[in-house]
């Protein structure tokens, strides 16, 4: 009787004990596994995959597509600076761009000030505006 109230607190002992005896002895214990569970590089490698896709990549492909815009310029586009300043090419130079923006009004500017390139739906809209002075 003794030993059937005994026996079940000795095994549970045991069990919970079992552990501690399957060190090795003298050795340090194990490093725990770090921060994420040891996935801590293949979380970095993750966010930055993340990040070049939805920054770095789209970032370059606007770059490339201004770098076009600016080699097809031409004599007659019509152009509008960063500044706002809207005018038609009279003169392509090296890094620069003649654009007249009046009558006899000449101004130079360089290829980096150019914001966009203006189609012909917006010069019809100067038309029914009355803006157009042809």
């Amino acid at each position: 009787m003794f030993l059937s109230k005994v026996l079940p607190s000795i095994s549970a002992a045991v069990l919970i004990a079992l552990p501690v005896f399957a060190q090795e002895q003298g050795g340090e214990p194990a490093p725990s596994p770090g921060l994420f569970g040891g996935n801590f590089m293949f979380i970095m490698i993750a966010m930055f995959v993340i990040i070049y896709f939805l920054m770095i990549r789209p970032e370059q492909r606007k770059q490339k597509e201004r770098q076009k815009m600016l080699a097809a310029l031409k004599k007659g586009d019509k152009i509008l600076t960063i500044g706002g300043i809207v005018g038609v090419i009279t003169n392509v130079k090296d890094s620069t761009y003649m654009m007249k923006t009046g009558e006899g009004t000449l101004l130079e500017v360089t290829k980096s000030a150019v914001s966009s390139v203006l189609t012909n739906d917006t010069a019809q809209g100067d038309k029914a505006l009355g803006n157009d002075k042809k």
